[in-house]
């Protein structure tokens, strides 16, 4: 019932967007406006709860607990498992919002700073930094580690519903439970279909710098048409082999491209502004992590922070499960110190040397990267690359390696919205597999058409609202579980050490009265 009625959302979706593109964004945009009215401050604050509870579990008392049981092993090697979060994660969106997210802050910054001033320089890559830092993984972290948990611990279905079966109790096999998921399969079908409407749009960029063919809607709907083949050739082949073997190239070809550009680029500024902006993000962290408007009325909060807390809440079913498919065997601090802190480090990283090189050019380069801005987003990295040395092999390998990210977050999108939508555990059929790969290139091809990048956020900001609550349920699910857990590790611990005592004890004993039996036999003697 979950993948029928999730699939018929999903097709009416992608008719309403094909069949009336206007009124459909127009629709969009209404009812965006009234969710960021009524319910922005909701998104920051559970965003910020997740950050404070997964920082618990990482040094509380949970946190030598491991996922699978206590003799489980990790089936992937730490750098292998470190590669295919970072590529299911963050992918595409680091590639386009690396160096067009400070530049676009830059000329229009927040907190009322004035534009294209050193204020506004140093806070865009503070809120670059705030923006896919620690909260979107922590939004992953907890959905990835309630899933584990959930489904090696406790036997569970990798289902959405399962996660809260302490807090609703039987009733998440029934209807309660069923349209926990189909609101999960959706919210993340429309997710993923949006980071691959940005990866299509900018490949099509590419397209256009590195061979000159021209970025039309035609080239776009050729991108997706040609991805699908790709990701569906990965995704059958399974994690062992396709989305392992592409994840992993991935992280070496995205580390050749930050070696280049930093190497080619103000090194020392770039160093500079890692430190700088490190700084300052851990110093206002909390801050900006509850920062809305209400008396400047200034919609920036709303146009980025909230649309990327809801877009990393849309992703958080994909991304999470993902994860949990891929860490049995970790323990809850290494799986939270892995999957929050690393790759948090290696965005801080990607955004220093790629934002960090835009504004320089920008700032004392005398390259006009708001010109490149005006003309869209995607463009904003290809025209960085026009001022290095090499520029036709960097946007090369940017190319390549935004099609690889594409296959990549596309292949595990497939496998995880085909296992979400089966209430069975295992490796789903083929045939649910090729459907939801159908589903998410039509999804992203009719936000494309419908209204572009306007279309494809407020889509995001809509459909992950429900799911904004159910992370507050999941917290307290999680919680009961693990501590329930923790409370018979303990007394199993604590009766293991009795035995022990008791052993020593007995052995203790026996000795003693041996020793006696020899001293008397000696004084016989």
């Amino acid at each position: 019932m979950v993948f029928r009625i999730s699939i018929a959302l999903v097709a009416a979706l992608v008719l309403l967007a094909g069949l009336a593109p206007g009124p459909f964004n127009d629709v969009v945009q209404a009812a965006l406006g009234e969710v960021i009215r009524g319910a922005g401050w909701m998104y920051l604050l559970v965003v910020f709860m997740t950050l404070v509870f997964l920082a618990y579990l990482a040094f509380g008392r949970f946190a030598n607990l491991r996922i699978g049981g206590e003799d489980a092993e990790p089936e992937f090697s730490r750098a292998s498992w470190l590669s295919m979060l970072f590529a299911a994660g963050m992918g595409i969106g680091l590639v386009f919002w690396g160096a067009a997210e400070p530049v676009s802050h830059l000329v229009k910054p927040p907190e009322g700073l004035t534009p294209e001033s050193m204020e506004a320089a140093r806070a865009s890559m503070r809120y670059a930094f705030f923006h896919w830092g620690l909260h979107p993984w922590s939004i992953y972290a907890l959905i990835g580690l309630s899933m584990a948990w959930f489904q090696y611990n406790r036997n569970g279905r990798g289902l959405i519903s399962d996660m809260l079966q302490p807090v609703i109790g039987r009733h998440h096999r029934s209807w309660v439970g069923h349209t926990i998921n189909i609101a999960a399969v959706v919210a993340t079908a429309i997710g993923v279909a949006t980071t691959l409407g940005f990866g299509t749009i900018q490949i099509a960029a590419g397209l256009q710098r590195v061979f000159g063919i021209n970025a039309t809607v035609g080239v776009q709907m050729t991108i997706i048409a040609i991805a699908f083949v790709l990701y569906m050739a990965s995704t059958t082949s399974g994690v062992d082999r396709g989305i392992k073997w592409l994840s992993n190239a991935n992280l070496i070809l995205a580390g050749v491209l930050l070696v280049l550009v930093l190497a080619l680029g103000p090194t020392g500024f770039i160093a500079d502004t890692f430190t700088t902006t490190l700084g300052s993000y851990l110093n206002q962290l909390v801050t900006m992590s509850l920062r809305m408007s209400p008396f400047s009325g200034s919609t920036w909060v709303a146009d980025w922070t909230i649309f990327y807390w809801a877009w990393w809440i849309s992703w958080a079913p994909f991304v999470g499960a993902f994860i949990a498919r891929v860490s049995r065997g970790r323990s809850i601090r290494e799986f939270v110190v892995g999957v929050v802190l690393a790759p948090t480090l290696l965005g801080f990283v990607w955004f220093s040397v790629f934002g960090g090189s835009a504004l320089w050019s920008q700032l004392y380069g005398h390259v006009d990267m708001l010109q490149a801005l005006q003309a869209g987003y995607e463009t904003v990295l290809f025209t960085l690359f026009d001022s290095m040395a090499w520029p036709m092999v960097l946007s090369a390998i940017a190319l390549v390696l935004l099609i690889i990210f594409f296959v990549t977050s596309a292949d595990s999108a497939v496998l995880v919205l085909s296992s979400m939508s089966t209430d069975e555990a295992g490796d789903p059929p083929l045939s649910r597999k090729i459907t939801w790969g159908v589903a998410i290139a039509l999804i992203a091809a009719a936000l494309l058409v419908a209204g572009g990048l306007d279309a494809l956020q407020g889509m995001i900001t809509i459909t992950a609202l429900p799911f904004a609550v159910l992370m507050v349920l999941v917290m307290v699910s999680l919680y009961r579980v693990l501590d329930t857990e923790h409370a018979l590790q303990h007394r199993r611990s604590q009766r293991a050490r009795r035995m022990i005592e008791a052993w020593i004890e007995r052995e203790t004993a026996a000795q003693e009265e041996t020793r006696r039996e020899a001293a008397r036999v000696h004084d016989q003697d």
